[in-house]
């Protein structure tokens, strides 16, 4: 595993992600569009990855995101594909269609142009984990390469501490169980 300093491990986004998930041993799916399979990309160059990534879907057009990943057809034309509730469906639709233990979806608007009255730079990342979706508001400048690979990398990111703050809490929870089990026996 790759060494951690100061709380934050070693290594690429994908690295730790990886690494965490193997630890874990957890299994992951990813659904993207504007980075159109760059967090896929990033994943699978880490050696040993195929232990627990499944794969994912490349969803860059709205309407692959409903038949592909089930997000309701209403949703995207209320809200459009780029929006909070559109990531959040995204990652727990490739979580349910892959039977991962967790999913990371984004979507967004790499440029040049606007779209959907969206800013460009204007990305939503989802993270679902046990079942449990969240998606949060990113909004990055530069090329569009460039905001490709910093939503790419922030997705990686975002799941890995999400992860990492949830196993936190377990631990914290299984230590008050067994300190209140232990008061009970005494």
């Amino acid at each position: 595993m790759a060494q951690e300093t100061s709380g934050q491990a070693a290594g690429t986004p994908a690295e730790r992600l990886a690494h965490l998930l193997m630890d874990r041993s957890m299994t992951l799916s990813t659904a993207e569009s504007c980075t159109g399979g760059l967090i896929a990309a990033k994943l699978t160059s880490v050696p040993g990855v195929s232990a627990v990534y499944a794969g994912g879907f490349v969803t860059y057009a709205t309407k692959e995101k409903a038949k592909m990943l089930g997000v309701p057809g209403k949703v995207l034309k209320e809200q459009g594909a780029v929006a909070k509730k559109t990531a959040r469906l995204m990652a727990e639709g490739a979580a349910k269609k892959t039977g991962t233990d967790c999913a990371v979806s984004v979507t967004g608007n790499a440029g040049p142009e606007p779209m959907e009255d969206k800013p460009v730079g204007l990305v939503y990342i989802g993270c679902c984990i046990d079942g449990k979706a969240t998606a949060r508001k990113f909004l990055f400048s530069g090329s569009r390469n460039e905001i490709r690979e910093q939503a790419a990398d922030a997705a990686l990111d975002l799941l890995y501490h999400k992860l990492r703050k949830k196993t936190e809490k377990t631990a914290i929870e299984d230590t008050a169980h067994e300190q209140r089990d232990a008061g009970k026996r005494a």
